[in-house]
C-alpha cells in the first residue's frame, strides 16, 4: 500500500488548480456530497480548517523560514492543514463560479500598479 501511495504523489506533483478542482469535483460526487457543498458550508469548513492551520503555529512564536528547526512530522501536518485550506479554497471558488487562477492574476496584476517597487 505505501509504494502506490508514493506512486500517486508522485503522479500529482504537478498538478494544475483546474486539475485539482476536477479531481474535488469527482470525489464529492462519488460520495453524494455534492448536497453539502453550499459556499457558506464550504466557507465554514476552510474557516475551521484555518484555524487548525493556527494552532501549528499558536505557542512558537516567530518561526525562521524553511522551518529549520521543525521535526519532519511536523512539516507533514503543517503540509496537510495547508493542502485542506487550499482544497476547501479551490472547491468554494469553483462553487461560487469564480476561476481561481484568473482571479488571483488579475489581483497580482492590481497589487503591482497599487505597490509600484520603490526605485531609488
Amino acid at each position: 500500500m505505501g509504494e502506490e501511495k508514493e506512486k500517486a504523489e508522485e503522479r500529482m506533483v504537478d498538478i494544475s488548480l483546474k486539475d485539482l478542482s476536477v479531481k474535488l469535483e469527482e470525489f464529492a460526487r462519488a460520495r453524494d456530497w455534492e448536497k453539502y457543498h453550499s459556499p457558506r458550508n464550504l466557507l465554514l469548513a476552510m474557516v475551521g480548517e484555518v484555524g487548525e492551520l493556527s494552532e501549528i503555529f499558536q505557542w512558537r512564536g516567530e518561526v525562521d523560514k524553511g522551518l529549520p528547526n521543525w521535526e519532519e512530522s511536523d512539516k507533514e501536518h503543517l503540509g496537510e492543514e495547508l493542502s485542506d485550506v487550499l482544497l476547501y479554497l479551490i472547491r468554494l471558488s469553483d462553487i461560487c463560479g469564480i476561476d481561481l487562477a484568473h482571479a488571483a492574476t488579475k489581483k497580482l496584476v492590481k497589487n503591482a500598479i497599487k505597490y509600484p517597487p520603490n526605485v531609488l
